[in-house]
């Protein structure tokens, strides 16, 4: 199948991860800037959301973290700080920007989660735990920094969204589709969640204490 092939995966995933660490980047820097941290802060910030999720599922797999042998993740985050910087008035205006680049943050990682697992040779059950792991662990490790409960503890559909884009990666390379297929469809099916659950407010049942 397609997703064997060594040269293939391998310029994918540089491609996806490149797309995630940016959108990933400008949603971290976002959220320093509105707790208002100096330019240096938000870039700290924004290199953990994009690099954190990685970095553990690629400690996890017993591979060197991926932006420890490609300096561009690195300078692709100082890229989206100098954008979120240069285009904060326009930024401002649109009160969703920061979710409409983590979603994005959040599809991107978590195919490439999944399919890094895969082209390793792992079962499909932890390809999907590993994609949800590099797609929200990065975000969890932000909301700390910024000293707010981690949003996937608390809010909208997040971490589900993964899951489910998991699956359906799963399914269709069970099925044979072709790999970029897969990938587009994944990717869609997994913003599509997002948007829907914020846009009708869909949450996951709370807890409640009864004592």
């Amino acid at each position: 199948m397609t997703y064997n092939d060594p040269h293939y995966v391998n310029a994918l995933l540089q491609l996806i991860e490149g797309l995630g660490t940016l959108a990933f980047a400008i949603s971290g820097i976002r959220h320093a800037a509105e707790k208002r941290f100096d330019w240096f802060g938000g870039y700290v910030c924004g290199i953990a959301v994009a690099i954190g999720g990685g970095t553990i599922r690629d400690t996890m797999l017993g591979v060197k973290p991926f932006w420890t042998t490609d300096v561009r993740y690195i300078l692709v985050t100082a890229i989206a700080l100098l954008i979120t910087v240069i285009l904060r008035k326009h930024m401002k205006r649109l009160n969703n920007t920061w979710f409409v680049f983590d979603s994005l943050g959040l599809a991107f990682f978590t195919i490439a989660g999944m399919q890094k697992t895969l082209s390793l040779g792992h079962p499909f059950w932890l390809a999907i735990i590993m994609g949800c792991i590099t797609g929200v662990a990065g975000g969890i490790i932000r909301d700390v920094l910024l000293n707010n409960v981690p949003v996937i503890f608390h809010k909208e559909i997040y971490a589900i969204a993964s899951v489910a884009g998991g699956i359906l990666y799963w399914a269709m390379l069970s099925l044979n589709c072709g790999l970029t297929f897969t990938v587009i469809v994944t990717f869609f099916l997994i913003i599509a969640i997002r948007f829907i659950a914020v846009y009708y407010h869909v949450s996951l049942p709370t807890l409640h204490d009864e004592s």
